[in-house]
């Protein structure tokens, strides 16, 4: 168990400390105004490791300079606090530069309505249209826009990823959560919670990102080689539920057939993970791998009338699910730093204009939240809603 607490508690230090020796960062302010006071935002760029990806400084980028930044999701809060350190370093850029009018850098985020992947295709091939300087990208299928790729390439436009990495060799940077690290951590202070002995439940966001994978993947690694008491007797999969929901009602009219019934009612996404709760019913845990999925989770057992029965964990730290770690309902949470992801790729874009080299991967952190810690001052500097 000590050598977990090497990860946690370093990044939690370093976040309670802010510029103090425990900070990656050096001397030179990330803030470019004439404030004397560091902004509210600076322990989420505190967190982004390299630190150079953490401040603006030296990018002496070309007056209106374009860079392009498309997510997964334009509605979640996650991708809201994205954005947010999306503009926020294109208004530091701007300052140091003194650039105004139109000579600003200009810096747009642009997502789907829900992760959609052909429409993020086509607002790829709309930025891409507009022949931005740098664009980067939070692929929804990993193995995706490989021509699109290729046509950037061919036109000097350098493509950094952001969230989920691109299995496409030309991506310049990667800005993102060490996603297995984080989901291993999960995995054993749910084991934890447990006590170590136990049937669980594993909500996966889709099955086709990069993140979605590494966080599986983590997850499992953990609990088979650490927790052979612990079994995860069913991983689910969010973006499949249209073929669990015909594989169940199909199921379900098969062992209704001799009763001659047909089962015709419409299963929502809930039924769904309650079907499997039924299934397991000595299952003691359910962990959801991005907010959507711990959100399904939460809802699925407050539906079944088990939330006060299965422990519930899992990514990212909206309204709800906030408001359900502090009445207890879920008891742990993975909190990435979306802020800093945002501000990092807007640095990371930058530097692959000028030309001045990149990290292949930058690592933005994360912090484990209860509801014993989650009203210390550190760690509500970087909650999101």
């Amino acid at each position: 168990m000590k050598k977990k607490w090497t990860i946690i508690i370093p990044a939690v230090l370093c976040i309670a400390l802010g510029a103090s020796a425990c900070s990656k960062k050096d001397d030179t302010p990330t803030f470019t105004g004439e404030k004397t006071e560091e902004p509210s935002y600076q322990n989420n760029l505190d967190a982004v490791s390299p630190s150079a990806y953490g401040n603006v400084q030296g990018l002496d980028l070309e007056p209106g300079t374009y860079i392009s930044i498309i997510g997964k999701d334009e509605n979640s809060s996650y991708w809201k606090s994205v954005k947010a350190g999306i503009n926020q370093a294109a208004q530091d850029l701007n300052e140091i530069l003194g650039y105004s009018g139109e000579d600003k850098i200009k810096v747009t985020f642009n997502a789907p309505n829900g992760e959609d992947i052909d429409e993020q295709v086509n607002i790829l091939d709309e930025e891409l249209a507009r022949y931005p300087d740098a664009i980067g990208i939070a692929s929804i299928d990993e193995d995706a826009c490989k021509v699109q790729f290729d046509s950037a390439t061919e036109n000097g436009v350098p493509i950094i990823a952001l969230d989920s990495g691109n299995t496409y060799q030309g991506i310049q940077c990667t800005v993102k959560t060490d996603n297995a690290e984080a989901a291993r951590t999960g995995a054993y202070k749910l084991s934890n919670e447990i006590e170590d002995e136990g049937e669980i439940i594993l909500l996966v966001s889709d099955s086709n990102s990069a993140a979605a994978k590494e966080r599986m993947e983590g997850f499992l690694d953990e609990i088979q080689n650490n927790y052979p008491n612990v079994s995860v007797v069913e991983t689910i999969y969010c973006d499949q539920m249209d073929t669990l929901k015909k594989q169940i009602t199909d199921e379900k009219n098969a062992e209704s057939q001799e009763n001659q019934t047909e089962v015709k009612e419409e299963l929502s996404d809930e039924d769904v993970i309650q079907y499997y709760l039924e299934k397991y019913p000595d299952v003691k845990g359910v962990f959801g791998t991005n907010l959507n999925a711990t959100q399904l989770g939460l809802s699925a057992l407050k539906a079944a009338e088990k939330i006060d029965d299965v422990v519930l964990m899992g990514f990212d730290a909206g309204k709800e699910q906030l408001d359900a770690l502090k009445s207890g309902e879920i008891d742990g949470l993975v909190v990435q730093n979306p802020f800093g992801i945002g501000y990092a790729s807007v640095v990371a874009a930058a530097r692959t204009i000028l030309q001045i080299g990149n990290e292949a991967n930058v690592d933005t952190g994360y912090i484990w939240v209860t509801q014993d810690n989650m009203e210390d001052e550190s760690i509500q500097n970087m909650l999101y809603e």
